[in-house]
């Protein structure tokens, strides 16, 4: 059996790689938004939103985890994604 010190360190990396991944897609937003500009597409997208939040329900169900909690936290990922192209066209709030 682990120790409550061990399973904290195994929850901790975890966390950190979490926030890697974040970055990870906030970068590709950036990539994303030159790519939108360049073919005149809007940054919001409510068909791909749908897609994308739809699929991250099914996976959540599939493994076991509470689906409207990740469909929460894959909504502000998005929202995240769409505020960093905003802001790599010249329109958004980051700093």
């Amino acid at each position: 059996m682990q120790t409550i010190g061990e399973l904290r360190a195994e929850i901790d990396r975890i966390d950190l790689a979490i926030v890697d991944l974040i970055a990870e897609r906030q970068a590709l937003a950036g990539r994303m938004a030159r790519a939108k500009h360049a073919e005149g597409v809007p940054v919001h997208d409510p068909a791909r939103r749908k897609a994308v939040l739809d699929a991250s329900f099914d996976r959540a169900v599939e493994r076991g985890v509470d689906p409207a909690a990740v469909r929460r936290i894959v909504a502000l990922l998005i929202e995240m994604s769409e505020e960093r192209q905003r802001e790599c066209q010249g329109e958004g709030n980051l700093p």
